[in-house]
């Protein structure tokens, strides 16, 4: 069984399209539910995954459809590379499932979790600035922007006020000892539907692993990569996300440039790169809801690669 449910799985087939034949990037391979899926249909698929521990799971998928299947350690913005080092002719289809996984969160030593005591670390590669070098060492201004802006933390002042003081004693080692003191600082739970430490967990998560950032590069990566007909599809879990990949696809295909009657701008006309597969966003159905809790913010969103060239750079 696999410890992760692919989420919006018929939908994600549905607008990816594969065929015996097609070359498929999933760039967030995790345990493989999407990939063997589309591995099913007869495509070869290249997964992309930064997390080291993915790997039993990438042995099993290649050891089950052999000469179809590579695993290449990378996050969203080496995809063009990967692609390239595949010696491929075309790409066919790409499919991005932001965000966390369910056996990340499950996992207590990878410090995802407000829930379960572990090393406060976060990091998906296990390379680079953890959570704890976050919240021992960033001044306030910095702690309680990245509340603000990727956890929507309304009272992030507060809270990074809080650690400054309990740093000042002892550095944070453990989650359940930062969930404390976030959940003291917010005044308790009192009632409230969800952890007062959730917002403070997800910014740390998304500045540690600068997940907005690899999306905005996958994206523009994929634009670049597919092929003429190439399908993307993109699954997200919050509205950071899901706004990013919006504005994207909305600019894409086709929507005019900005500007006022006061401040006229004159932009060079570009072709759409993308056509969409359908309005808006697709959600789970009642009974996927019901039985994977994940997918209760889960959208998905779709497009198909035009001739066109492409766009180039995401402003931030």
């Amino acid at each position: 069984m696999s410890p992760h449910a692919p989420v919006l799985l018929a939908e994600v087939l549905e607008a990816l399209e594969p065929k015996p034949g097609d070359v498929v990037i999933d760039a967030t391979f995790g345990a493989g539910g999407y990939t063997r899926a589309i591995l099913e249909t007869g495509a070869t698929v290249i997964a992309l995954d930064r997390d080291p521990t993915v790997q039993p799971y990438a042995d099993a998928v290649a050891n089950d459809f052999p000469g179809r299947f590579r695993l290449v350690r990378t996050p969203f913005s080496g995809l063009a590379e990967a692609f390239a080092g595949s010696g491929a002719a075309r790409l066919d289809g790409v499919v991005f499932d932001i965000g966390v996984s369910s056996m990340q969160l499950d996992q207590a030593e990878r410090g995802f979790s407000f829930m379960r005591d572990g090393p406060l670390d976060m990091r998906m590669s296990g390379e680079g600035e953890s959570a704890a070098d976050i919240v021992n060492t960033w001044e306030h201004g910095p702690l309680a922007h990245i509340f603000k802006l990727y956890g929507d933390e309304r009272q992030s002042g507060r809270v990074a006020t809080a650690i400054l003081r309990r740093r000042a004693e002892r550095p944070f080692e453990r989650t359940l000892d930062l969930a404390e003191v976030v959940e003291k600082a917010l005044g308790g739970r009192r009632g409230a539907p969800i952890h007062p430490a959730t917002r403070v967990f997800q910014a740390l998560r998304i500045a540690v692993n600068d997940e907005l950032g690899e999306l905005r590069a996958g994206l523009e990566a994929a634009e670049a990569t597919l092929s003429p007909g190439g399908r993307l599809a993109v699954v997200t879990f919050h509205s950071l996300e899901d706004r990013i990949v919006k504005a994207f696809l909305t600019e894409r295909s086709g929507a005019a440039p900005g500007g006022s009657r006061h401040a006229p701008v004159a932009v060079e006309t570009r072709k759409p790169s993308f056509v969409l597969k359908f309005k808006g966003a697709r959600e789970a159905g009642e009974a996927e809801r019901e039985a994977n809790p994940r997918a209760r913010s889960a959208k998905l969103r779709a497009a198909v690669r035009t001739d066109a060239a492409p766009w180039g750079r995401i402003a931030a």
